[in-house]
């Protein structure tokens, strides 16, 4: 049986608050994170070296150079946050793929009902968790524009009353701002989401060989979304930070 639901399932409760599934799977992954920078830090200052490092300083090179071409020479106020949300989301994206994770059921009915729902649910296939990443992308991009430009000239970019096309420009560059929080969050959560779904009806249809090459496909797509979505929040500050033109 193929278990496809659109939002988490709730597992237990903490005084009053849903622990859900994919909340779960979070906890796991941000422990994961902070293991995995902890280890690397651990490496550097004891000058000890092996595959690990030489991987994470290949990839920590490539992301800086490729997020300098945005940002230039702010690029030390910004690749921390950037990559951080590279790899957090990586991470989310690459062990959604873990077996065990959506297939491990667990019977969470009452009065000896039967419910079951996957015990780990990737989280970035939860939309509550892509609308927080897209919110707080958004959120730090009000303050980096605030804090660069001063809020007399950022809040030209939205109340412009200079003349009437600057006026509806402003209008839509409000607009826009606030969409960006729905199109970040959606366009993760629907590429993974889908991946996954895709993933669990191969594996159900065909023999594990068969259902292998959408798993690879899948895995290069959670890498390229981790991407995106560092790149569009790097570019974003880095539109914050400039002028009205209108």
């Amino acid at each position: 049986m193929i278990n496809i639901s659109l939002k988490s399932d709730t597992i237990f409760w903490i005084y009053g608050f849903p622990v859900t599934n994919s909340l779960i799977l979070s906890f796991i992954v941000l422990l994961l994170f902070l293991f995995l920078s902890m280890y690397y830090s651990y490496l550097l200052n004891s000058k000890k070296r092996n595959i690990f490092v030489y991987a994470m300083n290949f990839l920590l090179r490539a992301l800086y150079n490729f997020f300098k071409s945005i940002f230039d020479t702010g690029i030390n106020k910004f690749f921390v946050l950037v990559a951080s949300f590279f790899f957090f989301i990586l991470i989310h994206n690459e062990i959604g793929l873990f077996p065990g994770v959506g297939s491990i059921l667990i019977n969470v009915g009452s009065h000896g009902e039967k419910d079951l729902v996957p015990l780990l649910r990737g989280g970035t296939t939860d939309l509550n968790t892509t609308f927080a990443l897209a919110l707080i992308t958004v959120s730090y991009a009000q303050y980096i524009g605030i804090k660069t430009i001063g809020i007399k000239e950022y809040s030209k970019k939205f109340l412009n009353f200079s003349n009437i096309t600057s006026f509806f420009v402003g209008i839509m560059e409000t607009v826009s701002e606030f969409s960006r929080i729905i199109s970040y969050s959606f366009r993760l959560y629907g590429n993974i989401f889908a991946g996954e779904v895709v993933i669990a009806i191969m594996a159900f249809l065909f023999p594990v060989l068969l259902s292998f090459p959408f798993l690879l496909f899948e895995m290069f797509i959670g890498i390229i979304q981790a991407l995106v979505f560092s790149m569009l929040s790097a570019v974003f500050y880095k539109l914050a930070m400039q002028k009205a033109h209108y």
